[in-house]
Protein backbone atom coordinates (compact mmCIF):
# COMPACT_ATOMS: atom_id res chain seq x y z
CA UNK A 1 0.00 0.00 0.00
CA UNK A 2 0.95 3.17 -0.97
CA UNK A 3 1.75 6.31 1.62
CA UNK A 4 -1.18 8.35 -0.44
CA UNK A 5 -3.36 5.20 0.05
CA UNK A 6 -2.75 4.61 3.79
CA UNK A 7 -3.16 8.64 4.23
CA UNK A 8 -6.73 8.25 2.43
CA UNK A 9 -7.69 5.27 4.72
CA UNK A 10 -6.53 7.32 7.58
CA UNK A 11 -8.71 10.24 6.27
CA UNK A 12 -11.36 8.15 5.76
CA UNK A 13 -11.47 7.33 9.86
CA UNK A 14 -11.45 11.10 10.17
CA UNK A 15 -14.28 12.66 7.66
CA UNK A 16 -17.53 11.45 9.30
CA UNK A 17 -16.36 13.65 12.22
CA UNK A 18 -15.78 16.62 10.19
CA UNK A 19 -18.92 15.99 8.47
CA UNK A 20 -20.92 15.96 11.34
CA UNK A 21 -19.88 19.08 11.63
CA UNK A 22 -21.36 20.55 8.22
CA UNK A 23 -17.18 19.98 6.56
CA UNK A 24 -15.19 17.63 4.53
CA UNK A 25 -11.59 17.23 4.05
CA UNK A 26 -10.16 15.59 0.92
CA UNK A 27 -6.55 14.79 0.08
CA UNK A 28 -4.91 17.02 -2.37
CA UNK A 29 -1.56 15.58 -2.55
CA UNK A 30 1.43 14.01 -0.75
CA UNK A 31 4.88 14.54 -0.50
CA UNK A 32 6.77 11.45 0.17
CA UNK A 33 10.10 13.25 0.08
CA UNK A 34 8.99 16.13 2.27
CA UNK A 35 6.69 13.66 4.28
CA UNK A 36 4.00 16.31 3.79
CA UNK A 37 0.20 15.97 3.20
CA UNK A 38 -1.76 18.37 1.23
CA UNK A 39 -5.48 18.75 2.12
CA UNK A 40 -8.51 20.93 1.52
CA UNK A 41 -11.15 21.43 3.91
CA UNK A 42 -14.21 22.33 2.62
CA UNK A 43 -17.95 23.07 3.77
CA UNK A 44 -18.04 24.95 7.09
CA UNK A 45 -14.51 23.96 7.86
CA UNK A 46 -13.54 25.60 5.00
CA UNK A 47 -14.01 29.04 6.52
CA UNK A 48 -14.30 28.23 10.33
CA UNK A 49 -11.76 29.63 12.74
CA UNK A 50 -11.23 26.60 14.72
CA UNK A 51 -10.21 24.96 11.09
CA UNK A 52 -6.39 25.33 12.07
CA UNK A 53 -6.89 23.72 15.66
CA UNK A 54 -8.96 21.00 14.14
CA UNK A 55 -5.99 20.38 11.20
CA UNK A 56 -3.05 20.25 13.43
CA UNK A 57 -4.81 18.97 16.99
CA UNK A 58 -6.64 16.09 14.82
CA UNK A 59 -5.91 15.54 11.55
CA UNK A 60 -2.45 15.98 11.38
CA UNK A 61 -2.22 13.97 15.17
CA UNK A 62 -3.82 10.82 13.48
CA UNK A 63 -2.06 11.18 10.56
CA UNK A 64 1.30 11.28 11.73
CA UNK A 65 0.53 8.64 14.65
CA UNK A 66 -0.47 5.87 12.18
CA UNK A 67 2.29 7.13 9.34
CA UNK A 68 5.72 7.99 10.67
CA UNK A 69 6.95 8.81 7.51
CA UNK A 70 4.64 12.04 7.63
CA UNK A 71 6.16 14.85 9.22
CA UNK A 72 3.23 17.71 8.72
CA UNK A 73 -0.46 17.89 7.37
CA UNK A 74 -1.18 21.43 5.46
CA UNK A 75 -4.34 23.07 3.89
CA UNK A 76 -4.09 24.32 0.75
Amino acid sequence: MTIQERVEKVLEKIRPYIQSDGGDISLVGVDETAGIVKVRLSGACGSCPSSTATLKGGVERMVRQEIPEIKEVVAV
